[in-house]
C-alpha cells in the first residue's frame, strides 16, 4: 500500500497550544508518567509527607498533595508556563544539576492534555491561592493547608488518538504504583500515601533504608541481603543487594539510582551483572537497591526527555567502582560474614520437605577418584568429634583438593580446632566454626552437622564445587601477575584422539592453554597429548578437561577465556573435578569439608547460584515434633 502524498503547505510557527501538546508525547507517554514528573516536583520542593490519589488508573484523574514549600501566587502562572523553571538559570546550572525535575515543560505538557489546577500555599501565607487551566488562567485565594496540591483531570480529554494507546484500567494503576514505589525507596526520610479510587492502597512512614527497603521490595529480599557502603574519590555506593540464593526469574527486584534519580542505565546494570557473573549464571535475575551519590558535574542526566538514562563523564571508572564495590560484598558471603548465613528453614518449609528427605536413593556417578595425601583427624580418639557417623560414613583413601597440600598456591590451609576431650560436651566458639562438626553423611550426597543454632545441611558436591573454583581463579590470576602457577607434571603424557579444529586449537592457542596451567602438545594431525594440568585439576579425568578448555578457546578465542568468559571456563573445571554425590566420606573429611567452606569466599552457593548450605534451627526442630505444644 503506497503511503499518501505529504501536503505541500508554507513553512511557519506552530501555536503554542500545539507545540506543547507535541512536547506532551515525549513527557505524558502515560498516567504514571505525570506521577513520576509531580512526585520529583514535591521532593525538589522539599516535601516530608506526600499523598498521591489515583481514580481510574490515574487516566480520570491524579491528585498529589505535598508539604513543601508552595509557590507563589506570582509565579504560579509561571509553573504552567513552557520552560519556566526555578531550577536552573545558566548553561552551568544545567551541567551541575542537583535536583530531580529542571526543564520547566512538565507541567505546561501535562496541562496541554488535561485539564490541571494549582493549589499552593507558602509558610506565612494568609491562605492558599488556585490557578485553573494554563499559564493564561487567573490566579485566585482558595482554601487549603501548606504546601501543594496539583489535580490532573481527564488525561488526553482534548486528544482522543492519544487516549485510544493507554492500556486497561489495572495495568495504567499498576504502572502508577511502580513509579511510587520506585520514588518512595529513594526517599525513606519521606513518608508517602498512596490512593487508588478512594481506596487506600500504600502508606509509607518515614524511615531508613533498610526498614523501606524491606517494605516495597519484600520480606524476602529483607532476609536475603548483603549492606553495600564504599566510596572512592567523589563516588559512594551505598544500599543492599541480594544473596544470589535469592535470585528472581523477573528482574522486578532492582533499583539502581543515580542521586536520587531512579535510572535504567545500561552500564550500571553490567556492572551489578558482572559483579555477580561467578554466583550467578542462567537466566536468574538479582534484587537490589543501590545508590550512586557524585558530583553532578560528573553526570548528565539530561540525555533523555524521561530523565531514565544518564551519562557519565568517566563512565568506565563509574563502571569499575560499582563492579568491584558489589564483587567486594558478595565476597563476604561466606560462612564466617556476619549477616550472610543463609536464611533458616522454617518449621512449615520443613513439614513440606519433610517427604523429599524419604526418596529413593538418588543415582549420580562417582566421577574421578581422588588421590591426594588425607590430612589427619583434628580430633583425638575417641572424643565425640572424631565417632565415626552412625552407620552411614566410612573411611576413604583421600578427599582430594579439600586437602591441597602447602604447595598449592591457592590452596587454603585447612585450620585446625583446639582437641576437645571425649568426655568433652561443650560446643566449640561458633565465631571461630560457625559451620559446627560434621555428625553424618546423608545418601552420600548430603553432610549432617551440628551447630549452636541447631542443624547445618551442606550440599559437599556444591561445596567443594566453590572451594575448587575460587582455588582456581586465585591460581588463573596469579599466573597473569606474573607468578607462577602450580602444575602438574603428568608422569605419562595422556594422549587421545582429535579432530582436525581441536588439533588446531591446541596449536594456535599454546599460550592461552599454558596461562590456565595446560600442556597440550600436538602429536600428530589425528592426536593430542596432555602432558601437564593444573595441580587442582590433577585428579580429573585429563582428555574431558582438555577438550573442555579447546571448545571454549576454540569458540570464544584466547583472549576472551581469559577475560570474559574466564569464569564459565572455571566452573566447568571445578564441576569436573569436585567430590561427586555417593562419595563416602568419614567425619574427619566430612569436618575439613567444613572448615574449608569457612575459609573460602562466596562459600554460600556454588558458582551456579545454588546454595552450598542451610541452617535448621532447634526451634524449627522443635515444632516440627510439636514440643512444647
Amino acid at each position: 500500500m503506497n503511503a499518501p502524498a505529504p501536503t505541500h503547505r508554507p513553512i511557519q510557527q506552530l501555536p503554542d497550544q500545539l507545540i506543547s501538546q507535541i512536547a506532551a508525547g515525549e513527557v505524558v507517554e502515560r498516567p504514571s508518567a505525570v506521577v513520576k514528573e509531580l512526585l520529583e516536583n514535591a521532593l525538589d520542593a522539599g516535601a516530608t509527607q506526600i499523598t498521591v490519589r489515583l481514580e481510574e488508573g490515574g487516566v480520570k484523574r491524579i491528585a498529589i498533595t505535598d508539604n513543601g514549600r508552595g509557590i507563589p501566587p506570582e509565579e504560579m502562572p509561571l509553573a504552567l508556563a513552557r520552560h519556566a523553571t526555578s531550577k536552573i538559570a545558566s548553561l552551568t546550572d544545567l551541567e551541575n544539576v542537583g535536583t530531580l525535575g529542571f526543564r520547566g515543560e512538565a507541567l505546561a505538557s501535562i496541562a496541554s492534555v488535561a485539564a490541571v489546577s494549582i493549589t499552593s500555599r507558602t509558610p506565612g501565607a494568609p491562605h492558599a491561592w488556585e490557578i485553573v487551566g494554563s499559564h493564561l488562567g487567573s490566579v485566585s485565594p482558595s482554601s487549603g493547608a501548606f504546601g501543594t496540591t496539583i489535580d490532573v483531570q481527564d488525561l488526553y480529554f482534548n486528544t482522543p488518538a492519544r487516549r485510544k494507546f493507554l492500556k486497561s484500567e489495572q495495568t495504567e494503576y499498576g504502572h502508577c504504583a511502580e513509579v511510587v514505589r520506585r520514588i518512595a525507596l529513594a526517599r525513606p526520610d519521606v513518608s508517602f500515601t498512596l490512593t487508588h479510587n478512594g481506596k487506600a492502597i500504600d502508606h509509607w512512614n518515614v524511615s531508613d533504608m533498610a526498614k523501606r527497603s524491606a517494605h516495597i521490595v519484600g520480606s524476602d529480599f529483607a532476609e536475603a541481603r548483603l549492606p553495600v557502603d564504599e566510596a572512592a574519590g567523589p563516588l559512594h555506593l551505598h544500599g543492599f543487594i541480594g544473596l544470589p540464593t535469592a535470585s528472581k526469574a523477573r528482574a522486578d527486584g532492582q533499583f539502581f539510582y543515580v542521586n536520587g534519580r531512579f535510572v535504567r542505565d545500561k552500564l550500571l546494570l553490567h556492572a551489578v551483572r558482572s559483579a555477580y557473573q561467578d554466583v550467578l549464571h542462567g537466566d536468574r535475575f538479582p534484587s537490589y537497591v543501590l545508590s550512586l551519590d557524585l558530583d553532578p558535574a560528573l553526570v548528565d542526566v539530561n540525555v533523555h526527555p524521561s530523565k531514565i538514562e544518564v551519562r557519565f563523564r568517566d563512565s568506565r571508572a563509574v563502571h569499575q567502582f560499582v563492579f568491584h564495590a558489589v564483587q567486594r560484598a558478595l565476597a563476604h558471603t561466606s560462612a564466617t560474614a556476619h549477616g550472610s548465613v543463609p536464611a533458616p528453614i522454617t518449621a512449615t518449609e520443613v513439614k513440606g520437605t519433610a517427604s523429599a528427605w524419604q526418596r529413593p536413593h538418588e543415582q549420580t556417578s562417582f566421577g574421578a577418584q581422588l588421590t591426594s595425601t588425607f590430612s589427619p583427624s583434628p580430633f583425638p580418639p575417641g572424643s565425640r568429634w572424631d565417632a565415626p557417623a552412625p552407620g552411614v560414613a566410612q573411611r576413604t583413601e583421600s578427599y582430594g583438593a579439600l586437602f591441597a597440600s602447602a604447595e598449592s598456591a591457592s590452596a587454603a590451609p585447612a585450620s585446625a580446632p583446639a582437641p576437645l576431650s571425649a568426655s568433652s560436651t561443650a560446643m566449640p566458639d561458633e565465631e571461630e566454626y560457625p559451620l559446627g562438626f560434621a555428625l553424618a553423611q546423608l545418601h552420600g550426597i548430603y553432610v549432617l552437622a551440628q551447630n549452636r543454632k541447631g542443624l547445618v545441611l551442606v550440599d559437599m558436591h556444591a561445596a567443594h564445587e566453590r572451594i575448587l573454583y575460587e582455588q582456581l581463579k586465585n591460581a588463573l590470576d596469579a599466573q597473569i601477575e606474573g607468578r607462577e602457577m602450580q602444575v602438574q607434571q603428568l608422569l605419562i603424557p595422556m594422549t587421545f584422539f582429535a579432530d582436525a579444529v581441536e588439533v588446531g586449537t591446541a596449536h594456535e592457542h599454546q599460550e592461552t592453554l599454558k596461562t590456565l596451567g595446560f600442556d597440550i602438545a600436538v602429536m600428530s594431525p589425528t592426536t593430542l597429548a596432555v602432558r601437564a594440568v593444573p595441580t587442582l585439576l590433577k585428579n580429573a579425568d585429563a582428555q574431558t578437561l582438555a577438550r573442555d578448555v579447546l571448545r571454549d578457546v576454540r569458540e570464544f578465542g584466547g583472549s576472551r577465556v581469559l577475560i570474559e568468559r574466564r569464569n564459565e571456563l572455571l566452573g566447568t573445571l571445578a564441576c569436573h573435578t569436585a567430590v561427586r554425590a555417593n562419595r563416602i566420606l568419614t567425619v574427619p573429611e566430612m569436618n575439613a569439608l567444613l572448615r574449608q567452606m569457612e575459609a573460602t569466599e562466596r562459600a554460600d552457593q556454588c558458582n551456579h547460584g545454588r546454595p552450598t548450605w542451610v541452617q535448621l534451627d532447634i526451634s524449627a526442630l522443635d515444632k516440627l515434633f510439636l514440643r512444647g505444644q
